[in-house]
């Protein structure tokens, strides 16, 4: 079974008119599927579609979410046309990027660039809660199975592939960010170069209880915000929506966005970046080279 079946088509843009609230994604683990031997992996995993191509117009393929079952996994493969990233929330998964393979404990992600194999394989007896994010040159999908299940291999003891951790020691605050309340943590977790396709920067953003994020539009670049913890608003445009944990919420090109934390708790966010194409990605990663390091 692929883990991208259901986004082989090529759709459409995103529907104008669709209220802000039915376009954010949720989390619902009753409406995830069971599948077993994705990718010829070993045993089975749970999971669903939280977005597909039309939540954006730019080339987000699609969001899923899901658990991976104890000694299970998603067998090695290559994307020619796409590029995939693997997050776990919690535990820990082998992960794998060209048939090198480490453990790496969670909440962390492990991008797979375009032209590159990848699997991850969960040695643990208890479940690992997943994301898989996969972005293209164009809408659709393409994946080559190497009927290989990862299982029972060396580990090299330090990744000899990208990959990042989702550690707060490693956030630095940020007074007033896009003219917000307050100070938040940010840290940017990959750049525009790790990545072949306009998908431009994956970001971990903090907001804590009572601070916010101003708005912000940028007319050649969309976004997804992953609501990793906490609850909070999110503003779109004109319209104003409730988030809560497990939510994916869409900010297309040139729409303007703002985020509060409502919560007790901070508002925990992972942010993907998808530029309009690779012209528009080359004039940001230009932008952002001739900023101050110290600036976003």
């Amino acid at each position: 079974m692929l883990c991208g079946a259901a986004a082989h088509a090529q759709t459409a843009a995103p529907v104008p008119g669709k209220p802000l609230a039915q376009r954010i994604g949720h989390t619902d683990p009753t409406k995830f599927r069971h599948s077993e031997g994705v990718h010829a992996g070993a045993g089975s995993m749970e999971f669903g579609q939280i977005f597909g191509t039309d939540a954006l117009s730019t080339n987000l393929i699609f969001v899923h979410r899901g658990v991976i079952a104890p000694k299970s996994g998603i067998g090695e493969h290559f994307h020619n046309n796409c590029e995939e990233m693997f997050v776990i929330l919690d535990g820990e998964a082998q992960f794998t990027i060209d048939g090198h393979t480490s453990l790496i404990k969670g909440p962390a992600a492990v991008p797979d660039r375009m032209g590159h194999a990848h699997a991850i394989y969960n040695p643990t007896d208890k479940p690992v809660q997943w994301v898989n994010i996969n972005v293209g040159l164009t809408k659709t999908y393409d994946a080559f199975n190497l009927n290989d299940p990862r299982t029972g291999v060396a580990l090299d003891p330090i990744p000899q592939f990208i990959s990042a951790r989702f550690d707060p020691a490693q956030l630095r605050p940020v007074a007033g960010m896009d003219g917000g309340t307050g100070s938040v943590l940010y840290r940017r977790a990959f750049e525009p170069s790790v990545f072949s396709t306009p998908w431009s920067y994956v970001d971990h953003l903090r907001i804590p209880a009572g601070a916010s994020v101003g708005a912000r539009a940028m007319p050649d670049m969309s976004e997804a915000y992953l609501v990793l913890s906490g609850d909070g608003e999110v503003t779109v445009g004109s319209e104003t929506a409730a988030i809560h944990t497990g939510d994916v919420i869409p900010v297309d090109l040139g729409q303007s966005r703002s985020i509060k934390s409502t919560g007790a708790a901070p508002l925990d966010m992972m942010v993907i970046g998808v530029a309009k194409d690779l012209a528009s990605k080359a004039s940001y990663m230009a932008a952002q080279a001739a900023r101050p390091r110290t600036a976003r």
